[in-house]
């Protein structure tokens, strides 16, 4: 349903041990940015009764069910290239993208 890459998985490892984080990684969708929509990524403490729980090695991945229906199919992964390091998603229902890649349409 949802893939995320070694390098992904690796740098939410990473941040949650140098920060006294929450230990869900959430992966939202909402309305913005310069295509209409955006992904989202924080830590939080506990899950929502309408999130999917996603298990990547010691890793666990909140998506809420609406953002889920938009993200299926999709794969995140963390890069580093002159843009700086941020987490990509590879969208397969995204018909356009801005040039940061955090916002999309669809």
């Amino acid at each position: 349903m949802i893939t995320v890459t070694e390098q992904a998985i690796n740098r939410i490892q990473e941040v949650s041990k140098k920060k006294k984080t929450g230990s869900f990684f959430r992966v939202s969708i909402s309305g913005g940015g310069c295509q209409g929509f955006q992904y989202n990524f924080k830590f939080e403490e506990k899950s929502n009764s309408d999130d999917e729980i996603f298990n990547f090695k010691d890793v666990q991945l909140l998506v809420d069910k609406v953002s889920l229906d938009i993200l299926k199919g999709s794969k995140i992964d963390f890069v580093n290239d002159m843009l700086g390091s941020y987490f990509k998603i590879e969208n397969p229902k995204a018909s356009s993208t801005c040039g940061c890649g955090t916002s999309f349409s669809i």
